[in-house]
């Protein structure tokens, strides 16, 4: 399989960007997205500045799905998925199907609806940003790790790795799930960003943004390890590198923290929850520090400072206001 039919449902910062390489290694792609990204895209291209310079792609676009695909790449946040099937349902019968958004429910909401056999899930490790209709800043390259969350992987994902191999750094791993919690943990700190409406690299210059972000990670591994739920590591992000960060001393974790966040991207960097909220929609806090809130509560244990962080940028999102620094390190206190 040389070539395939590939749809991108989801015209944001990753969905354009796989949209966009995936066309220019020459398979035949369409970028599903909403009607001011479409209009914006077939008049203008898409453009994409950040690490590989300034690109324009060319690339097909509609507001649904015009056709039966070989491929259809789920883009949206987690929260949109039922919308986006709904919308493109005619088109959806025979195709493969292949999830690639943080959090680890996207694959069970989206079962519903199709064979498990052909259900593929991915991890992101690359980062870019939305800017408006038509224009992405690709901040960051790392790996697209693909599995399979229901059944063991099998010639269909390892044929799809081989053509995402030409646009991507690929990985096809056996244990996709436990690898997508721990990635859950490398998206526990994007919520802060919403709390304050600021860059990583503005938020986490600050020490204190540091200490909160590791007491938060603290909090969430915590009830992972009680869900006896097992951690995978990521290719360049290994689990011992987590439980470190948990384990040695707050100030020792914070300098860490603040180092990596503050050096990710020249460009600055937005997380995708405060993205969404920048743009107006509602954000995947649910399905990020609100999975571990959830998993919580279903043990019956506490968990305080998780649970409160999301109902602050569940504020954020219904009033468009941002909290300051000193309110978010009333947290800290």
């Amino acid at each position: 399989m040389n070539k395939m039919k590939i749809a991108v449902i989801g015209a944001g910062a990753i969905g354009g960007l796989v949209a966009a390489y995936l066309h220019k290694a020459g398979q035949n792609v369409i970028l599903v997205g909403r009607e001011d990204q479409v209009a914006a895209i077939k008049k203008n291209g898409l453009s994409i500045s950040g690490i590989n310079g300034n690109e324009n792609f060319k690339l097909k676009a509609a507001a649904r799905l015009d056709q039966e695909y070989d491929l259809v790449i789920f883009s949206t946040k987690t929260q949109d998925l039922e919308q986006a099937y709904a919308e493109n349902c005619e088109y959806l019968e025979d195709c493969l199907v292949l999830t690639t958004q943080n959090g680890v429910q996207a694959d069970n909401i989206l079962s519903v609806h199709f064979e498990r056999d052909r259900m593929f899930s991915s991890i992101v490790m690359f980062g870019a940003t939305y800017v408006k209709p038509g224009e992405i800043v690709y901040n960051f390259k790392g790996d697209w790790i693909l599995g399979s969350p229901f059944v063991p992987v099998n010639d269909k994902l390892k044929e799809i790795a081989a053509i995402f191999q030409n646009a991507f750094s690929v990985v096809v791993s056996e244990h996709i799930m436990g690898m997508k919690y721990l990635k859950l943990f490398v998206n526990f700190n994007n919520c802060i960003c919403a709390l304050v409406g600021k860059s990583m690299q503005e938020t986490f210059a600050d020490l204190d943004m540091c200490k909160l972000s590791i007491r938060l990670l603290k909090e969430g591994v915590d009830i992972v390890k009680n869900a006896k739920i097992e951690l995978a590591s990521l290719p360049d992000y290994p689990v011992e590198r987590i439980y470190g960060l948990t384990s040695m001393p707050e100030d020792q974790a914070a300098g860490i923290m603040n180092k990596v966040l503050t050096g990710l991207s020249k460009e600055p960097l937005y997380g995708s929850i405060l993205q969404s909220i920048m743009r107006g929609k509602p954000s995947e806090i649910d399905f990020i520090n609100g999975e571990v809130v959830f998993l919580g509560k279903q043990m019956h244990r506490s968990i305080v400072l998780n649970e409160r962080v999301v109902e602050m940028v569940h504020e954020v999102e219904h009033t468009k206001k941002f909290f300051s620094f000193e309110d978010v390190k009333k947290l800290l206190v």
